[in-house]
């Protein structure tokens, strides 16, 4: 058997994760108890997955617990462990968890969701590195590694009295921190690239993204941190599979509510699909931009123009807004034609419009497709 360490991908080059690897390389064979903080979705078992890949302990198991999604009745048996007949339905015995990861690491997740009377318990197999199996009337030695996470202050839920102070100061011997995405912005492109080239299906190639688009993650909150990201490049793999992702072609249903509104930030309304529902439906015989200046619409008349013709500032004579945008639409949609030798699919692609959508412009345009 080979002795030679896995090693478990951490993506980021900027100072908190360099910082983050740093740490991780110094304690990783130190057998002291390690608690990682950190808002959810930030990569707490990540975290913990390297700490054991880069031990002594790597070639023993690595044990995730998420102490949230076990029922409070069935807590104590799956940690520790049971024998036959110590309660209905144990109609064998079951080794627990700490047993399992025997020889490597246990990495508890949500531990200040535990209940108190298993924090006890706890408590007392870190002290005594033995377990009692739920009907058992002997104990179990056990040579674990535990490292426990919490999105929680757990400080403060000490201090709330829903963690047990002597538990809390045994767990966070060597406390470890995961920053939140907003906190490593510059790490986000290559997060993306990463996660992209994961999720691309086989032959295909991955999702890119435009620079108006990278602009927006790298400014947005993400609450959910890399989690959130993961999610958001899983879904555009499957609705823009191999192209690229533009801010402004990306329907608003289809981004979170946060990049929307820097979508709107950066752009203005223009940065929707289609521009041409941004100008009110008015009869032809009222003045075109006096409706819209009268109109609730908060869009800049000036800044459709110049978006639209590339003009840093607006002609003296003025220009007919509709036309000309209805113009560039056609002149595009005709180009696109041409370069895709009439094919509607091809076309769409070419213009990230559905083609349900590009057929309806051709036949408004009178423009011929194949």
């Amino acid at each position: 058997m080979s002795n030679e360490k896995k090693s478990t991908p951490i993506i980021g080059r900027g100072e908190a994760m360099r910082a983050l690897r740093g740490l991780i390389a110094t304690v990783a064979n130190a057998n002291a108890s390690v608690l990682i903080s950190g808002e959810s979705g930030t990569g707490k078992e990540l975290v913990a997955r390297a700490l054991h890949d880069e031990s002594d302990r790597a070639g023993g198991r690595f044990v995730p617990v998420n102490c949230a999604a076990i029922p409070r009745e069935l807590v104590e048996a799956e940690l520790f462990g049971h024998r036959k007949g110590a309660f209905t339905g144990a109609v064998t015995d079951r080794v627990g968890r700490f047993e399992l990861a025997h020889g490597g690491t246990l990495f508890l997740d949500e531990i200040g969701d535990l209940p108190l009377d298993i924090q006890v318990k706890l408590l007392r197999v870190l002290q005594e590195r033995s377990v009692d199996p739920v009907g058992s009337t002997k104990s179990v030695d056990i040579d674990v590694r535990v490292v426990s996470a919490s999105h929680r202050d757990l400080e403060a839920e000490v201090k709330a009295g829903r963690v047990r102070e002597d538990l809390y100061y045994r767990l966070n011997v060597l406390p470890l921190r995961t920053p939140g995405l907003r906190e490593r912005t510059e790490d986000i492109p290559e997060l993306v690239m990463h996660h992209a080239q994961r999720l691309s299906t086989k032959g295909r190639n991955a999702i890119r993204f435009s620079p108006d688009m990278m602009l927006a993650l790298k400014s947005y909150q993400w609450p959910g941190n890399v989690r959130e990201l993961i999610n958001l490049v899983d879904r555009f793999t499957a609705l823009f599979p191999g192209q690229e992702i533009g801010l402004r072609t990306v329907p608003a249903a289809m981004l979170p509510k946060g990049l929307v509104a820097l979508r709107d930030e950066l752009f203005g309304k223009i940065a929707s699909s289609n521009v041409m529902e941004l100008i009110p439906e008015v009869p032809d015989e009222v003045d075109m931009t006096h409706a819209m200046l009268e109109s609730e619409d908060d869009t800049s008349v000036q800044d459709i123009i110049m978006l639209a013709q590339g003009l840093d500032e607006l002609p003296a004579e003025g220009v007919s807004l509709k036309q000309r945008l209805a113009d560039i639409e056609r002149n595009y949609i005709a180009q696109a034609l041409d370069m895709s030798d009439g094919n509607v699919s091809k076309t769409a692609k070419l213009l990230s419009l559905q083609r349900t959508t590009l057929i309806e412009k051709i036949n408004k345009y009178d423009l011929r497709a194949a």
